[in-house]
């Protein structure tokens, strides 16, 4: 059984694709949820493909049933062959607006992350809340709307001169324990006087940093964007869920030897 890809925390908890055989299947990552499997040999996760609706097929977000089409290469977590580029990812609105998503409605928004760190990004507009879920954003505020990704693109662009756009996993993981500092969001706000700003909770309520490490053996705490967050032997650890994509896992708790946290000691 391979980790072939993942879902973020969106509305609903984030979870794991895992596939065998041919055959794709949902690991919720619900609060709650025990996990014992031990990290195998990573290798390319292939390709996760919809399919027509066949009773007894697990389904993705959208509700359609997946296929997995297996690759044997070494790259990891995707060899080059399926390895997808996105237009978008550094465009600065000096472009043809290549994609269909181009010409729809663009919100323009900055995502906060405890303690004090902050990025400009663009989204479709109806697609606003579910992009800061997506990141794990504490706090966000709505800029503006505009016409089409193009134009979004070059405000970003100008706002990122100042701001930044991308903010590191481990950068986020760190404040995991944090809350957005006050006045730090307030002066952010008022240098850029949002439409709308949101507050997001997701109810992890830790009282340490957790610890990065890549597994898939404890029992789930809760989850945030792309990251779960575990308890194993009295530690709490912070998973990218990008990290277990491409590795084949076996029934059976860690053999590996984790750091712990303070709190395991108390």
């Amino acid at each position: 059984m391979q980790v072939v890809g993942y879902r973020a925390r969106v509305e609903d908890h984030a979870a794991l694709l895992l596939a065998e055989d041919g055959e794709v299947t949902v690991e919720r990552l619900d609060p709650g949820t025990a996990l014992a499997y031990r990290l195998g040999e990573r290798h390319c996760a292939g390709a996760v493909e919809r399919v027509a609706p066949e009773e007894g097929r697990d389904a993705d977000a959208t509700g359609e049933p997946m296929v997995h089409h297996a690759c044997d290469s070494d790259d990891a977590p995707y060899c080059p062959e399926h390895t997808s580029r996105w237009p978008c990812a550094r465009c600065t609105g000096d472009c043809g607006k290549p994609i269909e998503a181009c010409d729809e409605e663009h919100a323009v928004y900055l995502a906060a992350f405890a303690p004090a760190t902050v990025k400009v990004g663009v989204t479709r507009s109806w697609r606003l809340e579910t992009r800061l879920r997506e990141q794990g954003a504490d706090r966000a505020a709505h800029l503006r709307t505009v016409a089409d990704g193009r134009i979004a693109r070059q405000v970003e662009a100008d706002i990122a001169a100042d701001l930044g756009d991308r903010v590191r996993v481990p950068t986020k993981i760190a404040g995991f324990a944090d809350t957005v500092d006050d006045a730090f969001w307030t002066d952010r706000c008022a240098e850029y006087d949002p439409v709308e700003t949101f507050d997001f909770d997701y109810g992890l309520e830790l009282s340490d940093r957790p610890i990065a490490e890549t597994l898939a053996t404890g029992t789930v705490v809760g989850t945030k964007g792309r990251v779960a967050v575990l308890e194993n032997a009295g530690s709490v650890y912070a998973v990218d869920l990008r990290d277990l994509v491409g590795y084949e896992l076996r029934e059976g708790d860690t053999e590996r030897a984790l750091q712990s946290s303070l709190g395991a000691f108390g």
